[in-house]
């Protein structure tokens, strides 16, 4: 391996404190290489990944579920534009529900903090006596229809 990045630096370049890189290398999100003294060094193209996988989290995406994508990529040389479109292709339906989702969530909340709780009728966040219970945790009325049956 050539020189690469010490963690200090992928920490500086990325944003990402050494202690979460070191947890993101002991789940295989990530990969180092070691000097003859024992030190990581980062390639730069770890830079993208930890850059992919910060953005995924902020977007509610599990750890698990960035290690399944991050390891479809090609372990024997850099991820191409091709590779990188492919992964993010397969979250695209997922993350326009989650888009649709949030928007809902913004928008009804929006009228729920504005009515006061006037109008429990059609709050989506009321659930007198627990009746939507056996329909699953959460706010159901909140959930797409496919997610509440």
């Amino acid at each position: 391996m050539q020189e690469g990045l010490t963690i200090g630096d992928l920490a500086l370049r990325s944003g990402v404190a050494p202690s979460a890189l070191r947890y993101y290398e002991r789940l295989g999100l990530i990969r180092a290489g070691r000097t003859g003294g024992n030190q990581r060094r980062y390639e730069r193209s770890e830079l993208r990944r930890v850059a992919f996988i910060r953005i995924s989290q902020q977007v509610g995406i599990s750890l698990d579920e960035i290690r399944t994508a991050l390891d479809s990529l090609p372990n024997s040389r850099t991820p191409t534009t091709a590779d990188w479109t492919r992964l993010s292709a397969a979250w695209q339906s997922r993350l326009d529900e989650r888009i649709r989702m949030l928007t809902k969530l913004r928008d009804d909340l929006n009228g729920c903090i504005g009515c006061g709780c006037l109008s429990l009728q059609r709050c989506t966040l009321y659930n007198p006596g627990d009746e939507l219970a056996a329909e699953g945790p959460g706010a159901r009325l909140m959930l797409p229809r496919s997610a509440r049956t």
